[in-house]
């Protein structure tokens, strides 16, 4: 979970990233100058405005720099069906102005004052942030103050903006095989809950997409009770309550807000395979997902175990994968998993291997499958927990020396279930884990029918074509 492997999600901005590797992107961890350190829940402070809004406190006083992020709690997943990329579309309009501020402007205020800016939209929520100077802190309060209330769309501007949505996607996915892969194998995961819908929506849903769908969305859940203030950096709780209070405490509650009431998923009954050919795939490539609990929905210990897991399994040099099929078959060029956990209602656990060149996909899935079914049998050691612990911990040491990454993880915490206490105390629990809770999590959850095996192949030759070149 706080290994910065969290639900996809998709950026405002353009990015070499597959979409379905966004969040990880968005997570990586930048390392500042100096050595690690581990707030505690002292330093950590949080408080709730009269409007409803959270706010958190993350002190970092090593350089003059605040990370400012605003997040609602929604995401794709809570749009209306028929509608999906809503929420993603709204996030772009965000950037068309208000009365104070014309559209396109905001983000050049921020550059003007040296600063930095984007959004991004997942399944669970939306999130605006700001990397500036502390000077400026007050400005980009008062900025995105402005927009949760005072949002102005016409359509000269709402139209034009789902075309760049539409193109978007053209680029990001349409053309991109193994996108279109992920984005299968997450349709056919999910038989009845919304995660199976693509975040960016699918193309002929989002044409439809209008200004008042924005608007009625904005209206709903930009409001500051469906929302959390995360400020990262040179400031303290003292500092920053009176500005919180100025900013986002006068923002009046526009609607209620209930429980996120989502369609539950069935029980798996049946393994699922996606085979997608396209002329443009040079190197075949397997991808499988298997349906899990989440963080927020995980019996005590079960999601630590599967991130333990995850690591033994499929993470580094020392993985049972990267053992078994690329250095001693020499089967696969990459092969590898990983667990994302970081989401309301459920998780996914990944396994991935793309063959070496002359070697038939096939053979990768039975390395892949055999290498599951041992640890089935057998379990993992206590050696290999040991290992994956010292990794997981030590990594998650690191990413607290980002001001920035730690205001993403305890924001996509505070909008999943999770609480402040929740991230700081993942080590301990991860220290926690042990051989059992490791093997029951994989008899769990490692199932065929919680399964869902998409493989990425060329597209077939034409019968008969060749046989001209032949004669």
């Amino acid at each position: 979970m706080f290994k910065m492997r969290v639900m996809s999600s998709v950026y405002r901005c353009f990015s070499p990233f597959p979409l379905q590797h966004f969040m990880v992107a968005l997570m990586t961890i930048t390392l500042l100058a100096g050595a690690a350190r581990a707030q505690t829940a002292d330093e950590i402070k949080t408080f709730t405005l009269a409007n409803g809004m959270q706010v958190v406190s993350i002190p970092d006083h090593r350089a003059p720099v605040v990370t400012h992020m605003v997040w609602y709690k929604v995401g794709a997943a809570d749009e209306e069906p028929g509608k999906s990329g809503l929420a993603h579309f709204l996030e772009h309009l965000m950037f068309k102005g208000t009365s104070a501020i014309a559209p396109g402007e905001f983000s050049k205020i921020i550059a003007r004052n040296g600063g930095q800016d984007n959004a991004f939209t997942s399944q669970d929520y939306t999130g605006y942030y700001q990397r500036i100077a502390r000077d400026r802190l007050e400005l980009v309060m008062k900025m995105e103050a402005d927009r949760m209330i005072n949002l102005r769309l016409r359509d000269e501007d709402v139209l034009p903006e789902r075309d760049v949505i539409l193109e978007e996607r053209r680029m990001r996915i349409d053309n991109d095989p193994g996108s279109r892969l992920g984005e299968q194998v997450s349709a056919a995961l999910y038989l009845a809950h919304p995660y199976g819908k693509p975040i960016i929506g699918w193309e002929n849903e989002i044409a439809r997409l209008t200004r008042a769908d924005a608007l009625e969305f904005y209206q709903k859940y930009y409001t500051p009770n469906n929302a959390i203030l995360v400020v990262a950096g040179d400031i303290t709780a003292e500092d920053l309550k009176p500005l919180a209070e100025k900013y986002y405490g006068s923002i009046k509650v526009r609607t209620k807000i209930g429980p996120r009431l989502r369609p539950r998923e069935p029980k798996p009954q049946a393994e699922r395979r996606v085979i997608l050919r396209d002329k443009k795939v040079r190197q075949p490539n397997l991808r499988r997902s298997y349906l899990t609990s989440a963080y927020a929905t995980a019996a005590k210990g079960e999601a630590e175990a599967l991130s333990v897991l995850s690591e033994i399994l499929g993470q580094g040099a020392t993985s049972r994968l990267y053992r078994e099929l690329i250095v001693k078959r020499k089967i696969a060029a990459s092969a590898g998993a990983y667990y994302s956990g970081t989401s309301l209602d459920s998780g996914s656990f990944i396994l991935y291997g793309v063959p070496n060149p002359g070697i038939d996909i096939h053979e990768v899935e039975r390395g892949i499958d055999e290498v599951v079914a041992k640890i089935l049998k057998k379990g993992v050691t206590k050696k290999e927990i040991e290992h994956a612990k010292r990794i997981l911990i030590s990594d998650n040491i690191y990413s607290r020396d980002s001001q920035s990454s730690m205001a993403r993880m305890f924001g996509a915490a505070l909008t999943t279930g999770q609480s402040v206490r929740d991230v700081l105390e993942w080590p301990k629990r991860i220290e926690a884990v042990t051989v059992a809770q490791v093997n029951a999590a994989a008899r769990k959850f490692l199932k065929a029918e919680n399964s869902v095996t998409g493989l990425l192949l060329p597209e077939k030759p034409a019968k008969g074509a060749g046989q001209e070149a032949m004669k």
